[in-house]
């Protein structure tokens, strides 16, 4: 498929789901709502219409992915096809290099889970009790 003509343009929202950049529209809605995604280096709102030649990024939770629109299609196409809608820009390699210390931060932190969640149990309550009776020295008068 070759790209379409660079005056034809389309909603962000439904480019970014044919071009497989998210797998679903309301994906790329709710991304455009929350201020993930750029336009040409402004904040969009799903409804912005984009053509050939604007730049697009996206904004994931490790990492951003930064795009330039080479073409636009109505109609639902295969990811291979979806592939020639775009072309993606390289990381730098200080991007490299801060997601892997984001990743490696990750990993870190995820063997540090809290035990207990929200309100304690009865049993919990009541050993916090015998615990703060014992050393609040009402025991030693």
């Amino acid at each position: 498929m070759e790209p379409v003509e660079s005056n034809e343009s389309i909603r962000l929202d439904k480019w970014l789901s044919i071009a497989c950049i998210l797998k679903t529209r309301s994906q790329a809605t709710k991304a455009c709502e929350t201020g993930r995604v750029k336009v040409n280096d402004l904040v969009a709102k799903p409804s912005k219409t984009i053509k050939a030649g604007d730049k697009v990024s996206v904004k994931y939770k490790s990492h951003e992915r930064r795009f330039t629109v080479l073409g636009v299609t109505h109609k639902s196409i295969s990811h291979t096809q979806a592939r020639q809608l775009y072309q993606e820009h390289e990381m730098t390699a200080a991007e490299k290099e801060e997601l892997e210390l984001r990743e490696m931060m990750f990993k870190a932190s995820a063997g540090f889970k809290p035990k207990y969640k929200g309100r304690p149990t009865k049993r919990e309550r009541r050993r916090m009790d015998d615990f703060t009776n014992r050393h609040s020295g009402w025991d030693e008068e």
